[in-house]
């Protein structure tokens, strides 16, 4: 045992009992955390514009602090875009994180001196629990690979901005950065197949132990590093790979072609970093549910999805949900962000300790007819026919098709990439619709009502859907396509990749 996996075995047994101090009561925890946000906040333009000087308790923030997204906050970040200060936290962030909004165009996400320090340490406890739990820290000796976006930042009246990933590049521990691929040039590529075809060649002879990043993206490392090599399995490339590290979107959809592609089993962890913060790991492998981080100087609050596009919606603090309800994620942070929603919706699996599922986007869904099909049900009818029937599945996406012709019924198009396409497409369709059925009633009823022909599958080329995110300039780092949409901007474009 060398001395880094000694002492790593050490300092995750120490750090998961620090964890259990905050999971055993993390609603005080949360209300701790409210108060100090809130004292920190009073001096602000914000706390100022929404009378922090008035608020006490939770109570007292629902009814001076309305929800906010990115439209209602932008008028603060345009001036401390202009240089000013003590705008919605105190002095200047210490980063804008740019990430790229459906209606907002390029959004600026502030990440504070105070907030940095947590978007490093739900990695670090992601992986120090790992190693409690299953006594395996070997890992530590090899070499480890995030597939992210460019490290690079330009400047603005003081503040860095850049990619998250590229903020976290930058602040990686120096007893990492011997381990760490590929070199600081290559990450630097901005062209994404040029960037991967880069790390193929860097990364082709390494010891590599750990790999992290979006599947998509992941799995596009995998094809070329087979592809260059000749090789059938990424084992017999990289024979101490331990462990695979992942977040960003559902992972079930491309579980059988990653599994196919390493030729082996391999544990894994789920993580749910933002720009906005750090919310929740996976901290048991037999659990796909994620431990959220009650700790991290995020207040959370949480909206009932039915009821997010109400005027005066229904707002919940950690103590409040219940179990197995979809809920619209809410944040205020130590960064500045006030009642701000992320877009993404959750249910509680656990109260004890408070572990979440992550079921979707708020705006990613199809309601066209009123059946509100959510992306936790599409995903799941499709995976388990896919699993049932031995298929694998590159990419979908799935859009309402209302203009169809006369006398035919409007339907869902489920655009999907198959890795081999099943022999009776039409048979596999009718099964994941069943699936779908059984998980919507809404969507059951409008079938048994003739409101909806059942679901038809479109089968993509190879390759869709990266030539189409490239179009879009959209390929690679933390990208991915809306596996729903209300509307049919995107599976439009997808018609010119029909078989």
């Amino acid at each position: 045992m060398g001395i880094k996996v000694f002492l790593g075995k050490i300092w995750a047994s120490l750090s998961v009992r620090n964890m259990q101090k905050w999971m055993l009561d993390a609603p005080a925890k949360q209300e701790e955390i409210f108060k100090n946000l809130i004292q920190n906040g009073k001096k602000t333009a914000f706390g100022k514009d929404h009378h922090f000087d008035k608020i006490n308790n939770y109570e007292d923030y629902k009814k001076y602090v309305p929800i906010h997204d990115y439209e209602d906050l932008s008028p603060y970040i345009n001036q401390i875009l202009e240089g000013k200060e003590d705008v919605l936290w105190p002095k200047k962030p210490l980063y804008f994180a740019k990430t790229s909004g459906t209606t907002s165009g390029v959004k600026y996400i502030p990440i504070s001196k105070e907030s940095m320090p947590h978007h490093l340490n739900g990695a670090r406890l992601a992986l120090l629990s790992y190693i409690n739990e299953t006594g395996k820290a070997d890992f530590l000796n090899g070499k480890l690979i995030f597939l992210q976006g460019s490290p690079k930042m330009e400047s603005k009246v003081g503040i860095k901005i850049g990619r998250l990933s590229g903020i976290v590049a930058n602040h990686v521990p120096s007893y990492l950065q011997k381990n760490r691929m590929p070199s600081y040039d290559t990450n630097c590529i901005e062209d994404w197949e040029q960037k991967v075809d880069a790390i193929v060649e860097e990364t082709l002879t390494a010891d590599m132990r750990i790999i992290s990043g979006i599947p998509p993206w992941c799995q596009m490392y995998f094809d070329k590093l087979l592809e260059k090599t000749g090789k059938k399995h990424i084992k017999d490339i990289f024979p101490n790979f331990k462990l695979f590290v992942y977040g960003g979107v559902n992972y079930e959809p491309y579980r059988a072609k990653i599994k196919e592609s390493l030729g082996f089993e391999i544990d894994s962890i789920e993580t749910y970093p933002a720009s906005e913060g750090f919310i929740a790991f996976q901290n048991k492998q037999n659990d796909p549910s994620l431990l959220l981080l009650a700790n991290a100087d995020i207040f959370y609050e949480f909206i009932p999805a039915a009821e997010f596009y109400d005027e005066k919606p229904t707002r919940l603090n950690l103590a409040q949900v219940e179990l197995n309800q979809n809920y619209a994620l809410i944040l205020s942070t130590k960064s500045g962000l006030w009642a701000y929603s992320i877009g993404d919706t959750v249910k509680f699996v656990s109260k004890n300790p408070y572990k979440i599922l992550v079921t979707g986007r708020i705006k990613h869904y199809i309601s066209a007819f009123g059946e509100h099909v959510i992306g936790e049900e599409v995903e799941g009818a499709l995976t388990e026919i896919a699993k049932i029937e031995n298929i694998e599945i590159t990419e979908f996406t799935v859009a309402p098709q209302v203009n169809v012709a006369k006398g035919e019924l409007p339907h869902h198009q489920w655009l999907i990439e198959f890795v081999k396409e099943p022999k009776d497409l039409n048979s596999f369709a009718f099964q994941v619709d069943l699936a779908l059925q059984k998980k919507n009633i809404y969507y059951k009823d409008l079938i048994a009502g003739k409101i909806l022909r059942p679901l038809v599958i479109t089968s993509l080329k190879k390759d869709s859907f990266i030539n189409y995110m490239r179009t879009e300039g959209k390929l690679g780092g933390q990208n991915k396509v809306p596996r729903l949409a209300n509307d049919r901007d995107i599976a439009d474009k997808l018609q010119a990749y029909i078989k």
